[in-house]
Order: structure tokens, then C-alpha cells, then sequence
């Protein structure tokens, strides 16, 4: 075995003498939580599948087969996702965060292209398993309930499968083809969808299958009461773009206003200028500071032109102008007229007020809790009807795509093991691995590369994707820019720096580190040296 530098086993040396005995602690090797997986609402293992990306060439369809363990639409995520992960990134504190997101989308996309699938593993269980609702949970769901083994039937309302990724996101966001060529990879594990068929009556028929997935998206645009004339054009943000993505184009006139300060008011308003209104104006009650709009969101608006009225409310929509009323914020935060009223030009006015669910079809399902528009679940995501369990925009959680993925997939967990009779296995979580436990001067300055995006021209003009993808070469430098937080990655370090030999590499499919106790003194170089945190210091047992 090779020495490591400037240290031999001559007599007279540490090795010579066994100093274990001198120990009150030892060194271990452990595994932290990384900061970008705890902070994944689809619950992917983010370090690991980046640390197969970093290796590049045959490392990339290792690393989406691993994202595919949790989530089936890496290219869909890499478009839509706010990545938190990058929020929690502890290389965000030393220069900027990993780019996540944009390595996941190279990594889909290379799939799409590839023609990478992935397959049923498992004998077929027998038991039948309904979803009700064809996008992000929904589809999350059935994937893995298919690779699972049970046999998965979609029924959805729409014409087409993908919910609000297809009829919320525009497609200057997110490109139809890469939408539709993930949804095929699912429905490819023989899971069966049928469109068009909405399900009106859930007592009815759920006792044709063996448990059920209630999925369905919060399609319906909430009201509000404004006074209108006979003459105004109100419209709904949500309507608004199912239309547009349904191939109609809505008389919105060349002044838009859109109220609200939602991500759905962003799309609206977006969505207005590249229909050929001049104007697109967003109307919001509070400041940006407190707009719950996405920042990237807000900022690819301004970039294209769109105004914002901050501090405003509209009292009444006539033809051709809006009246407004000018708000103050309380101490609280909270908007309070002023009765400063005045005049915004606007053809057409489109409400993006957020959005509800149709539960009609829950009506007379025993046991099922509906509370304030949502549905009540337990832990394991089932309703009070034994076997109907429930995710996405249905349930009190946060909505967004990448919520309503992890949803999915935690639902199959459960609903598998209700199936089985047999309690998943407990998730334990390991520490978090914060930035204090890193040693960062032993990482190489390496600056982000942000993605390239559409020039202002073709943005205004056309429904082109804005925000465009890394080629290979800039996808591996972002890769290898991990810090491998909390986990160990061969870099030898404390093999290197022990002052006793003690740290041995054994080779073979173990560990690639041991630690010869009757050698190690516990003098702690190895944990202050280690880069990623993955070694730490406990009490010797007596």
C-alpha cells in the first residue's frame, strides 16, 4: 500500500508504538444530510447524482437514472423549478450556489435525446390502483406505483395529460416536445390514461380498484367582487392560458392589466405582451418586497417590458379604464385604503387571484375531510377513507410542481405499503451538514456559469423557450463545482495528514477509508482537515 507523503513506518516513528490507548475520542466516518437534498420538496438525492454527472460522459445517464429513482421529469424540473436546493446551497456562501437546476435539465434533456427508458423491475402485484388527475402528482404517482408492480389508471378531465405544467406554464418556459416525451416515458410502464373522462362521483367507482390517488390541480381561478360595466372585459388568468395553450387567442385589447402578484400573474402578463399587447401593466395591493411571485419570475418580466403598479387595488372596471385606489401598509404588513382613488388605462382586465380545486367529486366518500377547499390527510397522505389517499394542490401544502412530484411519490410509498399490509420503513435523517463543519479553502475558485437566455426580441415576439440550457462542457464545470457537503469523495485527505498511519484504504466494493483504532490517538487532524465534514469526533466507549 502506498505511504502517504513525508510519513514511513521506520522504528522510531508513531507506527512503530500502538497509540490507541492514549484515545478519549475516535474519528468517524460519517454521512451528513446535505443542505440541497433536505431541501428538495421531491426528495431527491441531489449530491449523489450530481457526484455521477461529475465524472461526465457515461456518469450522465448514471446520474438520471438516480434522479429517476425520485422524480420521473428531471427535464421538466430543470425548466420549472425554483430550486430550492440552490437557496439552501452552502456554496452560496463562499461564491455562488451550484446550479442545480440547470445540470438536472442537461442531464433530462440528454435522456430525451439518448433514448434512455427505464423499466418495471418487479413481478406485477395484482392490485389495480386509481389516479384521479394527470399532472405532476398525479403522473408522480403512477410512475411509481407502476415500477412498483400494481397496474395504474389515470382518469383525467383534460384533453391532454400534464395538468397546470400544460395548461399553466407557458411554453416560453417550459417546450411542449420536452413535456410530452416525459409523460410518454411514464405511460410507457403500461400505466393507462384515460382523457377526457372526469371523474364526477369517487363513492362510486372506487370500489373498482384497490386503492385510489385523488390528484386533481387547483384549476379553478378564485373570484372577486368588482364592480363592472356592460361594457368592461374581465377575464381569468387561469382560463386566459389554457386558452392560449389550446390554440385560441384572447381579445385582450392593447392595454393589459393584470391583478395579482402571484406566479400565475407573471405568466399572465408575459403572456399578454407576446399576444401583441403594447402595454402590460401588473396591478398588486403591496410592494415587491412582498409580492409571492418568484424573484426570477418578476425580473424576466420587467426584463420584457411589463409594468407594476405597486400599493393598488382596483374598485371598478369600466370600458377602457380601471378605477384604483391607492393602499398604505399597517404596521402589520397589511393593506389599508387610503381613498386616494384615480384612473389606469386598460382594455382588458385579467384577475390571476390565485386558484382553488373543484372537490365536487368528493361528495359522499365517507370519512374524507374537506377544510377550507382542501382535503385533510394524514402523514401517509390517506384521507379518513381508508385506502383513498390525496397530494398535490388538493392538500394543505405549498403548490408548485416540484411539491406536487414529491407528493406523488410519497403517496406511492404509502399506498404500496397499505397495499402489502407492511409499515414503510422510517426515514432516518442524518445531521445537517452546515457550512460551519466544511473546510472551503481547500476548493478551487470557481465562478457560476449562469444560462444563456432568448434576446428581448424573439422574447416579446414569439413563445420560444426564454431561458436556455448549458452545453456538456459548461454542465460539467457547474457539476464539479459540489462541495460534496457532509459526505465523503476519495480526495485522501486524511490518509494524507494522519500523523499515525492510522487511516487505511482496504480497496475492493468496502469502504474506501478505515481506521486502524489500535493506531488512531484521536487527535482530530483528519476531521479538521477533512473538506466535505464527513469525519467526526465521539466520546471513546468505556
Amino acid at each position: 500500500m502506498d505511504k502517504p507523503f513525508a510519513i514511513t513506518l521506520d522504528v522510531g516513528t508513531s507506527r512503530a508504538n500502538k497509540t490507541g490507548s492514549w484515545r478519549t475520542e475516535r474519528a468517524v466516518y460519517t454521512n451528513r444530510m446535505p443542505p440541497c437534498n433536505d431541501a428538495c420538496p421531491a426528495g431527491e438525492d441531489i449530491q449523489g447524482w450530481l457526484y455521477e454527472a461529475e465524472e461526465g460522459g457515461a456518469g450522465y445517464e448514471r446520474a438520471w437514472r438516480r434522479i429517476m429513482e425520485d422524480n420521473p421529469f428531471p427535464a421538466v424540473m430543470g425548466r420549472v423549478c425554483y430550486h430550492p436546493c440552490e437557496t439552501a446551497c452552502n456554496r452560496g456562501q463562499l461564491d455562488e450556489a451550484v446550479g442545480i437546476n440547470s445540470v438536472e435539465r442537461f442531464v433530462g434533456d440528454a435522456a430525451i435525446e439518448q433514448g434512455w427508458t427505464v423499466s418495471v423491475g418487479v413481478p406485477a402485484s395484482g392490485k389495480r390502483v386509481l389516479v384521479v388527475g394527470a399532472g405532476p402528482s398525479g403522473l408522480a404517482a403512477a410512475y411509481h406505483l407502476a415500477l412498483a408492480g400494481h397496474d395504474v389508471t389515470i382518469k383525467e378531465a383534460g384533453p391532454m395529460a400534464g395538468g397546470m405544467m400544460r395548461f399553466g406554464i407557458p411554453r416560453y418556459r417550459l417546450s411542449r416536445d420536452v413535456l410530452d416525451a416525459e409523460v410518454q416515458r411514464i405511460l410507457d410502464l403500461g400505466v393507462t390514461l384515460e382523457l377526457d373522462t372526469k371523474v364526477t362521483d369517487l363513492d362510486a367507482i372506487r370500489g373498482e380498484y384497490d386503492a385510489v390517488f385523488l390528484a386533481v390541480g387547483a384549476q379553478l381561478g378564485k373570484r372577486a367582487y368588482i364592480p363592472a360595466g356592460s361594457a368592461s372585459h374581465v377575464l381569468d388568468a387561469v382560463d386566459m392560458l389554457r386558452d392560449v395553450e389550446a390554440g385560441e387567442k384572447p381579445l385582450l385589447g392593447r392595454r393589459v392589466a393584470v391583478y395579482g402578484g402571484g406566479n400565475t400573474a407573471m405568466d399572465a402578463a408575459r403572456t399578454a405582451k407576446r399576444l401583441g399587447a403594447s402595454e402590460a401593466i401588473v396591478v398588486y395591493r403591496r410592494t415587491k418586497d412582498r409580492m409571492p411571485a418568484h424573484e426570477s419570475e418578476i425580473a424576466e418580466a420587467e426584463d420584457e417590458g411589463v409594468l407594476f403598479t405597486w400599493l393598488t387595488t382596483i374598485k371598478q372596471v369600466d370600458a377602457g379604464r380601471l378605477v384604483v385606489e391607492r393602499m398604505e401598509l399597517d404596521d402589520a404588513g397589511f393593506p389599508q385604503p387610503t381613498g386616494e382613488l384615480d384612473e389606469l388605462d386598460a382594455d382588458s382586465l385579467v384577475l390571476a387571484l390565485g386558484q382553488d380545486t373543484d372537490l365536487t367529486l368528493l361528495e359522499g366518500v365517507p370519512g374524507l375531510v374537506v377544510e377550507d377547499g382542501v382535503v385533510a390527510v394524514g402523514p401517509d397522505l390517506m384521507t379518513g377513507c381508508p385506502g383513498v389517499f390525496a397530494g398535490g394542490d388538493m392538500v394543505p401544502f405549498e403548490r408548485s410542481v416540484t411539491v406536487a412530484v414529491g407528493h406523488g411519490k410519497r403517496a406511492a410509498r404509502h399506498i404500496d405499503a397499505w397495499l402489502s399490509g407492511a409499515a414503510p420503513e422510517p426515514a432516518v435523517r442524518p445531521a445537517l451538514a452546515t457550512f460551519d463543519t466544511l473546510n472551503t479553502w481547500y476548493y478551487a475558485d470557481a465562478p457560476r456559469a449562469h444560462r444563456p437566455v432568448l434576446d428581448r426580441a424573439r422574447r416579446e415576439s414569439t413563445f420560444d423557450e426564454v431561458v436556455l440550457g448549458h452545453d456538456e462542457a459548461t454542465a460539467l464545470l457547474e457539476a464539479r463545482r459540489c462541495l460534496s457537503c457532509g459526505n465523503c469523495f476519495g480526495c485522501d485527505n486524511c490518509y494524507g495528514v494522519c500523523p499515525d498511519n492510522a487511516v487505511l484504504k482496504p480497496g475492493g466494493s468496502g469502504p474506501d477509508y478505515l481506521i486502524d483504532l489500535d493506531y488512531c490517538k484521536g487527535c482530530g487532524i483528519c476531521v479538521a482537515e477533512c473538506p466535505s465534514g464527513a469525519i467526526q469526533m465521539v466520546p471513546e466507549e468505556i
